[in-house]
């Protein structure tokens, strides 16, 4: 199979490693006109590829929320159908997105849940 086969479906060339993952985020422009859910599919510190409920048109910008990254803005650098590639305004740590979810603290549990001591014989 030859390099051209290979790369049909896909937008241009990718500039940095992409991890498969799943997020669901909404696409907002920067004037907060809703574009519909999306869902990322892989991720990379200057972009990332998504499944959107509507098409997406290439150059329009865009702005979403991925958790533990907190709101990046972009432009989509290519469309097709349903699928569409983000070019980020910014790198990003996309490890951030793969952490886990915590507040940080321990959340107060009743007495029922919480380990008690066996008793003593």
């Amino acid at each position: 199979m030859d390099k051209e086969q290979d790369n049909q479906g896909r937008g241009p060339a990718r500039s940095a490693p992409r991890d498969s993952l799943f997020l669901l985020t909404s696409l907002v422009t920067p004037e907060g006109a809703p574009l519909g859910k999306a869902r990322v599919r892989n991720l990379s510190a200057t972009g990332l590829m998504a499944d959107c409920e509507r098409a997406v048109p290439a150059g329009v910008k865009v702005m979403l929320e991925l958790r533990g990254v907190g709101t990046v803005s972009g432009i989509v650098a290519w469309s097709k159908e349903d699928r569409i590639g983000v070019a980020f305004d910014e790198p990003i740590d996309p490890q951030l997105a793969r952490r886990p979810v915590s507040s940080g603290t321990r959340p107060n549990l009743p007495d029922y849940l919480r380990m008690q001591p066996a008793p003593r014989r």
